[in-house]
């Protein structure tokens, strides 16, 4: 195990609830003591597997020291501990209101499929190997994989980086941009040609809008309609990556971040 682990202080308590890891397929929500018993394969001449944890620690020792806040956290375990599957919320500082990242980890002992990474704003990750996520990286069990882990983790942190930067922009324009009723109507319903979301899900998006249950979204702006989607859409996790981006594309397209294709 890396000399680190013991090192790392624990995971900032948030008031949000644990991330959304689907479960199915034979796998257990378990905690981290849970991974950290799972017993590693010995290694072959083309085989090297690394311990669960160790990924989850290498993971945060580099979001430390990048000065970047592990929040809550969800494990789990399948295949009688042989792969696993984690989340984690990730915040720049314990004050963030608007919106975090969430970061999601899966590793194998069983040759299934390799260490991996996705990080992303909306992201899902599930125990029967879908894995989605505006950033990844993946390194097979392969001879150095610890020597290349922390380096491979460096470059995931910093395209997590690059991208905050950028929802940060996109956050700030969404704020500035005053949207109508009549203006939000209209969007709702291209939101239906572009695949955000099917036409009985409308009434529930009008209805955010219109009398939004969070104080901050009262102002009539795009960050406000952006969010009466999100609140509509909760509840598919499969579909709610997909339909994330295509909600950006039309509204960055609105507020002008970019042109149409």
């Amino acid at each position: 195990m890396i000399a680190f682990l013991d090192q790392l202080p624990p995971p900032v308590t948030t008031k949000r609830p644990r991330p959304n890891l689907l479960l199915h397929c034979g796998a257990r929500a378990v905690d981290r003591n849970d991974v950290q018993r799972v017993s590693t394969p010995h290694a072959t001449d083309t085989w090297t597997p690394i311990p669960h944890l160790e990924l989850v620690a290498q993971v945060e020792h580099t979001l430390k020291a990048n000065g970047l806040v592990v929040g809550t956290q969800a494990h789990s375990l399948s295949h009688e501990g042989l792969r696993y599957f984690g989340l984690m919320e990730i915040q720049r500082s314990e004050s963030d209101e608007d919106y975090c990242w969430v970061l999601g980890l899966r590793n194998s002992h069983d040759k299934t499929f390799p260490a991996g990474i996705v990080a992303g704003a909306q992201i899902f990750i599930c125990d029967n190997l879908s894995f989605s996520g505006e950033v990844k990286l993946a390194r097979k069990h392969t001879t150095h994989i610890t020597r290349d882990l922390p380096r491979l983790v460096q470059s995931a942190v910093g395209k997590l980086m690059d991208r905050w930067h950028h929802q940060d922009t996109r956050l700030s324009i969404y704020k500035l941009t005053e949207i109508e009723d009549r203006t939000a109507h209209d969007l709702v319903v291209r939101a239906t040609d572009v695949g955000v979301c099917p036409n009985k899900l409308i009434p529930r998006v009008l209805h955010e809008w219109r009398e939004p249950r969070h104080e901050a979204f009262q102002p009539r702006n795009a960050w406000s309609l952006f969010n009466a989607f999100t609140e509509a859409l909760k509840g598919n996790l499969i579909e709610l990556p997909r339909r994330t981006e295509a909600l950006h594309g039309l509204l960055d397209t609105h507020v002008g971040l970019h042109s149409p294709s």
